[in-house]
């Protein structure tokens, strides 16, 4: 039997795994419990723009989408929009950034867009995928992780008794090793957030996100050394700012979404 391209394609990412992930944001399951958790907290009136936007697919079928397009002639500019990176000696606001632009300004100039209503029905869908998976990606540490490696792609480590790198532990090994669930019974688990604390973690705006995400990332390299050997320890102890991301990453693009399209929203940014 024969295979074509495609096919052989797609077996070879399936057998990478993780491995795959390396240059990407959260694995795939991070970034749908973002958009599962987020499509939990839409208003009516922002849920019913989204719906109509993305012709009836739910954020979750796009939130992995710019993942790949990003490789794709088409929105190679949008390569650097997926991270910022800051080297040692640099601090959040001096750090140089990429010519293209980084995740901050790309969401703020998305959202900017996207609310002013001057973007035609197709460019406004455009945005939306795009924020969709930006927020993902803004709450995973090694996306404020350091220029010099690659935002960690270049740490190496194990896992376990496996070689790798500590951007792809983020991405997927560590969410996977945390727990065995699906993107929904993330949600289910850890959508419960009280009003108040909603309310506390929805404050600030991308830069805010953004220079929090990076004190994290601090955290991480700092307890990460070229080579360590990750094991049960290090699941523990992280596991819940896993948690922790996914539900800020989820509440905060709904709170964004719903200050774009429901002019009665009351928590405006």
């Amino acid at each position: 039997m024969k295979i074509n391209k495609i096919t052989h394609r797609l077996l070879s990412i399936a057998m990478l795994g993780p491995m795959a992930l390396s240059a990407m944001g959260w694995g795939q399951k991070g970034h749908d419990t973002t958009a599962e958790i987020a499509s939990r907290h839409l208003t009516p009136a922002t849920s019913a723009a989204v719906d109509s936007l993305l012709k009836g697919r739910s954020m979750v079928y796009w939130s992995n989408w710019l993942d790949n397009a990003s490789h794709t002639p088409e929105y190679t500019y949008t390569k650097s929009w997926h991270y910022k990176n800051i080297d040692p000696g640099e601090t959040y606001d001096n750090a140089p950034m990429y010519q293209g632009g980084d995740i901050v300004t790309a969401l703020t100039d998305l959202r900017r867009n996207l609310a002013s209503g001057n973007l035609d029905e197709k460019q406004s869908t455009l945005a939306l995928k795009m924020i969709v998976h930006l927020m993902g990606d803004l709450h995973q540490p090694l996306h404020m992780g350091r220029r010099n490696d690659r935002g960690g792609n270049g740490r190496k480590v194990s896992f376990f008794d496996r070689d790798t790198n500590l951007h792809s532990v983020w991405d997927s090994y560590l969410p996977e090793a945390a727990h065995k669930w699906s993107y929904t019974e993330w949600s289910d688990q850890i959508d419960a957030a009280s009003p108040a604390m909603l309310r506390t973690l929805t404050e600030g705006d991308f830069s805010s996100w953004g220079r929090e995400t990076y004190g994290l990332a601090t955290e991480v390299y700092d307890a990460t050394p070229e080579g360590t050997v990750i094991s049960y320890d290090y699941i523990a102890k992280w596991a819940p700012v896993v948690e922790q991301q996914f539900l800020k990453g989820g509440l905060r693009l709904a709170h964004v979404l719903n200050s774009i399209f429901d002019s009665e929203y009351d928590q405006k940014p």
